[in-house]
């Protein structure tokens, strides 16, 4: 048997739909089918109820799924271990973590544990939102370090896991000092010249965020660049390229030096929640270290 038709099935038990399964599984939904249907000729029952809309769990689905998620946790936690007693050496404590999160906090705060926490080693997977819970949920990682937002769901079952709400920013909308000065951009002032818009990619978390943020209304935004990453959006925005909305800690010093300016007040900016994830009960004693301290 494969480990990824379990990490398969666990996945299609949480979402209920093959399409959204294959893509979070990064495969194509004939190839993801297979293996579903691979594990039930393993098995020898359906764990599948094909003829519903969504599709649901038979009961011998749901007798098997705890079975799995504890089959993929062993595993992993096995893994690491031997992997680690091998080298020789302590294991490694395995962070999924969003981009901008990595760039603008975490590596700072590594480096602070470093000093408490004797023996440390960490590997950072650096991806989108949807990778990371992924490998939360797979077992690939240790913790998984990203933002939260009131309208934004995470992408997989909260229940398995424990939280940890460990800081706050705001992202608002600013611009190049200079150039917004010059032209006069600014989400307040009513009938403006329609501004350059620098925009997340629609299906990357902050995307979402600044979609809910801006809701209804109609500002005066003209998109003319979209990239899933922040720095990338960042870089476009001190080049005097347009508005855009950067989370506060990713622009604290460009605007503690005045070369970015907010274009909009508060009605225009959201919070974002940094949180982290993890399931303490499958931490050895240097993660505990690590989740009680962070």
């Amino acid at each position: 048997m494969d480990l990824n038709w379990l990490q398969d099935f666990v996945c299609l038990a949480r979402t209920l739909n093959f399409t959204r399964a294959a893509e979070e599984r990064n495969i194509t939904q004939p190839a993801f089918s297979r293996r579903i249907k691979a594990l039930e000729y393993w098995i020898g029952v359906p764990l599948i109820k094909r003829s519903t809309y969504p599709v649901q769990l038979s009961e011998a689905g749901q007798q098997f799924l705890p079975v799995a998620r504890n089959a993929i946790a062993e595993i992993t936690d096995v893994r690491q271990t031997i992997r680690a007693q091998e080298r020789g050496v302590t294991a490694f404590q395995r962070f999924a973590v969003l981009h901008t999160i990595s760039v603008n906090y975490l590596s700072r705060r590594i480096g602070q544990m470093e000093r408490d926490i004797p023996n440390l080693r960490v590997r950072v997977y650096s991806d989108n939102l949807r990778a990371c819970c992924q490998m939360l949920s797979d077992g690939a990682c240790d913790f998984l370090l990203c933002y939260s937002h009131q309208d934004v769901q995470p992408i997989f079952d909260g229940t398995q896991f424990t939280r940890k709400d460990i800081g706050a920013e705001k992202i608002f909308p600013v611009a190049q000092a200079e150039v917004a000065r010059r032209y006069g951009w600014s989400l307040d002032t009513a009938d403006v010249p329609p501004m350059p818009y620098l925009g997340y990619d629609p299906s990357s978390f902050l995307g979402t965020v600044v979609d809910q943020t801006i809701g209804r209304r109609e500002p005066p935004l003209a998109l003319c660049y979209m990239d899933a990453l922040t720095e990338a959006i960042k870089r476009r925005t001190l080049s005097g390229s347009g508005v855009s909305w950067l989370p506060e800690s990713v622009v604290a010093d460009e605007m503690a030096e005045g070369r970015i300016v907010r274009v909009g007040g508060e009605s225009w900016e959201a919070t974002l929640t940094l949180s982290l994830f993890c399931s303490p009960e499958r931490l050895d004693k240097i993660g505990r270290d690590v989740w009680e301290t962070l």
